[in-house]
This record gives C-alpha cells, sequence and structure tokens, in this order.
C-alpha cells in the first residue's frame, strides 16, 4: 500500500493538475512552503494557481496517468504520462517531490519530455515492469546506481560497463537507444561521430526503492545542458532496464524560480 507521502505527491498531480482541482489539492497536500524546480512555474501556492489554471483552460481532456511511484525516505518520485485533448500532445514527465514531517509537499522538480510514438527498441518510453521488489537490496541498489554514475557516466569508465548492466538483458525505454551493452555503446558513438558527446556533470539527487532507482543529474550533449531523470531497474546487482527523461535547461533570466536543481 502507498504511504501517505506518496499519496499527497499523487493527490497533488492527479486531483490538481488532472481533475482540475487546482486550490483543492494545494491546500490538502502541500505543507508550510511549496518550492519549486520547474523553472515556468513560480514558488508557492499562488505560483503552481497561476501556471495550472491557464493550463486546465487549454487543455479540457486531460488523461494522466502515474506509472510509477518510488518512494525514498521524505522523497517521493513519479512517472508520468499524459495525453492533452485527445493525444493532440502527449508526454513523459518524471517529478520528484520533497514531503514535510507531515508527509505533506514542500519541494518539487521536474523534467517533461514530448512523448515519442516510435523508438529504436519497440518498447514505449513508459511501459514494462512497475512493481517494486527486493526491498531489501534498496541500499546495496542505490550504491550501484551512484557507482555507475560516478564510474561510467560522469567518469567515462566505458570498459567498466558490464560490472554494472547485464549483459544477458539490458531493456531500453529512450527512445533513441537500442537494447543491450551494444545499443548503448551504438548510441554513444553515434553522438560522438556527430559532435555531440554526452556529458555527465553532477547527480543531484539518487533515491531508490528496491530494485527501481533514479538519479537526477546535470547532463550537458553539445552545447546545450539538460536536467535528466534516468530510472533503473537492477536484478541480482545489475541494471537489466532503463528509462529515462530529458528536458533542456534554460537560460536564468527564463526561470521563474531558482532553477532546476
Amino acid at each position: 500500500m502507498p504511504t501517505d507521502k506518496t499519496l499527497h505527491a499523487k493527490g497533488l498531480y492527479l486531483e490538481g493538475i488532472r481533475d482540475g482541482k487546482v486550490w483543492d489539492a494545494l491546500n490538502a497536500h502541500t505543507g508550510d512552503r511549496y518550492t519549486q524546480h520547474s523553472t515556468g512555474v513560480a514558488d508557492g501556492k499562488q505560483g503552481f494557481a497561476d501556471f495550472f489554471v491557464p493550463f486546465l483552460e487549454r487543455n479540457p481532456i486531460r488523461d494522466i496517468q502515474v506509472v510509477r511511484a518510488i518512494e525514498d525516505g521524505p522523497y517521493v518520485f513519479l512517472h508520468v504520462y499524459q495525453s492533452l485533448n485527445n493525444g493532440e500532445s502527449q508526454w513523459v514527465t518524471g517529478d520528484l517531490f520533497d514531503t514535510d514531517d507531515n508527509d505533506l509537499v514542500v519541494e518539487h522538480w521536474d523534467v517533461i519530455q514530448e512523448f515519442a510514438k516510435e523508438t529504436v527498441s519497440g518498447r514505449t518510453m513508459v511501459d514494462g515492469p512497475t512493481e517494486i521488489e527486493d526491498l531489501d537490496k534498496t541500499n546495496a541498489n542505490k550504491a550501484k546506481i551512484q557507482a555507475f554514475c560516478d564510474d561510467i557516466l560522469i567518469g567515462g569508465q566505458f570498459d567498466r560497463v558490464t560490472e554494472f548492466i547485464s549483459t544477458e538483458q539490458y531493456d531500453q525505454h529512450n527512445p533513441a537507444v537500442g537494447d543491450g551493452i551494444d545499443g548503448f555503446g551504438a548510441y554513444a558513438a553515434s553522438l560522438a561521430e556527430q559532435g555531440r558527446s554526452m556529458i555527465y556533470w553532477k547527480v543531484h539527487k539518487l533515491i531508490g526503492q528496491g530494485n527501481f532507482v533514479v538519479a537526477m543529474s546535470h547532463m550537458q550533449m553539445g552545447d546545450n545542458h539538460y536536467c535528466v531523470f534516468d530510472i533503473f531497474r537492477l536484478k541480482d546487482g545489475l541494471i537489466v532496464e532503463h528509462w529515462d527523461v530529458t528536458e533542456q535547461i534554460l537560460a536564468p533570466e527564463q526561470w521563474n524560480n531558482q532553477g532546476k536543481f
């Protein structure tokens, strides 16, 4: 059963945005403050309302589905699919919420990416397993992903990738990447050929629950900088599945708050 903090995070999303009950959701699910990192939205309850009331008017038909919910201490991560106005636009979002001692939401980070209808692997950006398993392995799995980020994504030690990614199964949900370690390598090589090498600079948040671990990172591709949520599923201590959500970081003068991180 989901805990109160997960129910509050989902409630803010589903009641406030899907169902259009903005102020009811804010009053029920947020705490004494609401610090915002979605750069188009200002801090506080009023900032949320100022952004989403016009959003609801522009998008009267909203199919919003929380596909995955991952909880770690005060943090809740939601992996969400959105279809607006009968598929006129479709999005995938990663949303991270911090909660207070009463399990109410007090801070929010997000990344939004257009839903890709076609992918190299044939999988969608959100399908695949959702069940939390191996709760006793949470800390070990978090440590594994922290080392993967530090040594492979940031450190560039790609000759060690089989220490982290299974050679038997690596199911990929990034639209541009094929399955397996070979798919991962081919994508990196194609970026290098284009002069757009992918550089991870820093992991800002890392949370995990059982077999799922989520890293929120600052990544650079070519001249552009991005915030990315990487979602990993592990089995027997190795990564067997990966989803991600990526959004370009705008120039600071375009922010309505303190920024993505």
